[in-house]
């Protein structure tokens, strides 16, 4: 198997920075299945090729079988797995690559947090879809695909083209992104893995995909495939994925290409998300959303949270908002789909969020009049910026969570202080509430610094209260279980020095309407 990696950043020799891996060497990590190889075919100043080659060595691979599932036939041996990029490359890719999938680069810390040139080749990928589907997955994110169909023989033309292609990605995209997606979709791409999928592979999943996969369009294929269609596995991966972004759809539908004559019944009005295949005695993981009337659908949390967020705003009165941390743009199309809204404006720190976000929200076609209300910009949350100040509203939507602790008193600083809007809107996981999601451990995302429970998070708000003249009042989002609290907790802060109270506080996602918890910290009531 072979994966080429090319550059032509100047200096192109800094992909070894980046990889990790030293130009001049050829450097063998073992495998299970084999040898993995890197080395460099060019290294000059213009143009830098790496390459992987994994040896798969068929004996091994075959005696490190589940021996409970004996097979006798040829094909163990004599197959195409040498030579066809599948799991066995992602893996280890995984494993050679491990330091640059995390963008981790002390030598070149700028490079490695950018976007660089870049082109992938993969000569021999199997890839049930054609390459139809190869586009359909790279280009959403930003890849120039050329997938070419490789024939069953060239000497017969006549007998049509083999389900394997040639793909080669040219495009400005972050190396550890690269890796990440390369990661996930080569098994996607292969519709096989060589391994068990086991729980963990959810973890796996939204690790190398949190920073892509819940604003992907084939995202529901993505997952069904990567973790090999099991029921269990891939409703849980689609509850995660909408409580760690604010982008996953309300409907996932399942994926054309499945035979409906071999799939499972389909429950007409269960608990699952419509369409969703339910085996008997089976239930969606408790906590993932708020059920409605009998019969209907659970709606995601991610879905419940932007309308508790777009009522609080509405029955706040508030006319101009900016949401920071705006990811994909989900909360600032919404806004902008209301004309009460009359200024919207969108911060990340990452730019590739904001190119989602542009692409999300049409900006290229996007009417005049709506695009004069919408400012879209880069900027970091725990560096004062004068463009924060100015607005009715700040939203801080699920947040906080991915700040690191001694940088929270920056970010305080930066939003209560410096911008000092009239109301801010802070929503963040309960982590009492952790314990209803199955096959969760640990915390719901990889990139969480922390999660708080209730009483930690009241604490807080009333330590930057008490600092900066605001007062807090609280509200769940999702069902509030008596024992352990809703899914996501939310707080609403008002200047201590406004007329009045916090005013309406409308939207809680509850069943019964608002909830507050009372204020907490500085001012008076």
């Amino acid at each position: 198997m072979l994966l080429t990696i090319s550059t032509t950043v100047r200096p192109a020799t800094d992909l070894g920075f980046l990889l990790h891996k030293h130009p001049d060497r050829i450097q063998e990590f073992g495998q299970s299945c084999g040898v993995a190889r890197v080395l460099y075919p060019e290294a000059g100043e213009e143009r830098c090729t790496a390459a992987l080659m994994l040896d798969v060595d068929p004996i091994r691979l075959v005696r490190s079988r589940d021996r409970s599932t004996p097979d006798y036939t040829l094909g163990q041996y004599v197959n195409d797995r040498p030579y066809a990029a599948s799991s066995l490359l992602a893996v280890a890719l995984a494993d050679v690559f491990r330091t640059a999938r995390t963008g981790r680069c002390d030598s070149r810390p700028e490079l490695a947090a950018g976007p660089i040139p870049l082109e992938i080749t993969l000569p021999v990928l199997p890839c049930k879809g054609g390459p139809e589907l190869a586009h359909r997955l790279f280009e959403p994110l930003g890849w120039r695909v050329e997938a070419t169909a490789l024939p069953l023989d060239e000497e017969f033309p006549e007998w049509g083209d083999s389900r394997y292609v040639r793909l080669v990605l040219r495009g400005e995209v972050r190396l550890a992104d690269a890796l990440n997606q390369l990661y996930v979709l080569l098994p996607v791409l292969d519709d096989a893995k060589h391994y068990w999928v086991a729980p963990d592979e959810v973890d796996k999943l939204i690790r190398a995909g949190e920073s892509w996969l819940a604003a992907h369009p084939a995202r529901d294929l993505i997952t069904r495939r990567y973790l090999g269609r099991r029921r269990a596995l891939t409703r849980t991966a689609f509850a995660r994925l909408a409580e760690i972004g604010d982008d996953v759809e309300e409907d996932l539908e399942p994926p054309a290409e499945e035979d409906p004559a071999a799939a499972p019944a389909i429950a007409p009005g269960g608990n699952g998300a419509p369409g969703e295949v339910l085996p008997a005695g089976d239930a969606p993981p408790g906590g993932e959303g708020q059920a409605g009337p009998a019969g209907a659908a659970r709606r995601p949390l991610n879905t419940l949270r932007l309308e508790a967020v777009l009522a609080t705003l509405e029955g706040l009165g508030a006319s101009t908002v900016i949401d920071l941390g705006c990811g994909s743009g989900r909360l600032v199309g919404a806004l902008l789909e209301r004309p009460r809204f009359t200024r919207v404006a969108g911060v990340d720190v990452s730019s590739q969020a904001l190119a989602l976000a542009a692409r999300r929200l049409k900006l290229d076609r996007m009417p005049e009049r709506r695009r004069e209300r919408l400012e879209l910009f880069q900027g970091a949350l725990t560096y004062t910026d004068a463009r924060f100040a100015g607005y009715d509203a700040a939203v801080l939507m699920e947040v906080v969570e991915h700040v690191d602790p001694p940088r929270l008193d920056a970010l305080e600083r930066v939003v209560f202080g410096a911008a000092r809007p009239g109301h801010v809107i802070v929503t963040t996981p309960n982590a009492e509430h952790n314990v209803r999601y199955e096959f969760l451990s640990g915390m719901r995302h990889p990139d969480h610094r922390f999660e708080w429970t209730r009483a930690e998070f009241h604490a807080w708000a009333a330590k930057v209260c008490g600092e900066y003249g605001y007062r807090v009042e609280f509200l769940p989002v999702g069902d509030d279980d008596h024992e352990v609290g809703p899914p996501t907790q939310m707080a609403l802060f008002g200047l201590a020095s406004a007329a009045g109270g916090l005013g309406s506080a409308g939207g809680s996602a509850g069943p019964e309407g608002p909830a507050s918890a009372g204020s907490a910290g500085g001012g008076d009531d």
